[in-house]
């Protein structure tokens, strides 16, 4: 699909945030990738200044755990729709006293705890994308203003933070988020890493809004359960959709932020040694890289 005139932004929902909440979709639509189907159907909706698609992360009605979730789809998908920004909505627990339940944080940076390889590359091309920095600074400078422009009174914004990806589906033990806060980690959560590394390798553009809704287990009588990440998600679900509409309006030009040109040097393998299924499937990844034939 071509590149439509209007900005278009991807939006990436998780725990109590499964569709755009007030705005009409123009359009449902189901896609296969080199990598699987995505989670569910993407839905596309219009604003004043830009269209927005829109992805449900553990699908509706919830039914995909964390580890479940094929990034590699959900990411491929959003750049078979054209999206070059993507903005991420997931549901944290705070490791940090003074970051509490409903507030929002802006992370800038991830550490990986799970057990998986969240790469496009392997069968036949081996690729290394700088990640030092893995979120779009523009874009996620963008969010950060936006969000402290407009949070209501009693939810605080944090412009930064480091967020711990574990793999779950169980919440940490005590011991673990101990040991997290002694390492100076912000936030934890379960799904927000693999989305950033793919989308560097996609060339996207890609920032998270992480939206608090718990103190992990590691403050006495605060454990988290269920019930209360789903009921503090569902009170911030009207800011995060009007900083959603906000960002969507004042989308940074692509291009200085370096996120486009990501992989360019990436590629290790001989372009003569990349087997022609690897051509086909990273085809819409990396189009500079692949899309030329090995020499005769």
């Amino acid at each position: 699909m071509s590149t439509p005139s209007r900005p278009l932004l991807g939006v990436l929902g998780g725990s109590g945030l499964y569709q755009l909440e007030g705005l009409p979709e123009t359009e449902s639509i189901v896609l296969n990738t080199p990598f699987g189907a995505p989670s569910d159907a993407y839905r596309r909706a219009a604003t004043p200044d830009a269209d927005l698609v829109f992805l449900p992360r553990h699908g509706e009605g919830h039914g995909i755990l964390p580890s479940e979730i094929n990034h590699r789809a959900n990411i491929h998908g959003f750049v078979q729709l054209g999206v070059r920004y993507l903005l991420s909505f997931t549901a944290v627990g705070s490791l940090r006293e003074e970051i509490a339940p409903r507030d929002v944080v802006l992370p800038d940076q991830y550490v990986d705890r799970t057990k998986q390889n969240h790469t496009f590359f392997g069968g036949g091309v081996a690729a290394h994308v700088p990640f030092g920095d893995p979120v779009c600074p523009a874009l996620h400078a963008l969010a950060a203003d936006l969000a402290q422009q407009r949070a209501p009174s009693g939810i605080r914004v944090h412009r930064g933070g480091t967020y711990v990806n574990i793999e779950g589906p169980a919440f940490s033990t005590r011991a673990e988020s101990e040991m997290y806060r002694t390492l100076g980690f912000d936030i934890i959560g379960m799904t927000s890493l693999p989305e950033a590394k793919l989308a560097r390798e996609a060339g996207l553009c890609y920032a998270a809004a992480a939206l608090v809704t718990d103190y992990d287990c590691w403050k006495p009588a605060e454990e988290v359960n269920v019930q209360q990440v789903v009921r503090n998600v569902a009170a911030n679900a009207h800011f995060a959709r009007d900083l959603l509409l906000a960002v969507a309006g004042e989308l940074p030009p692509q291009g200085d932020c370096g996120c486009a040109a990501a992989m360019r040097g990436a590629v290790m393998t001989d372009p003569a040694s990349i087997p022609d299924a690897a051509r086909r499937r990273l085809a819409a990844i990396l189009p500079h890289a692949v899309v030329n034939a090995p020499p005769e």
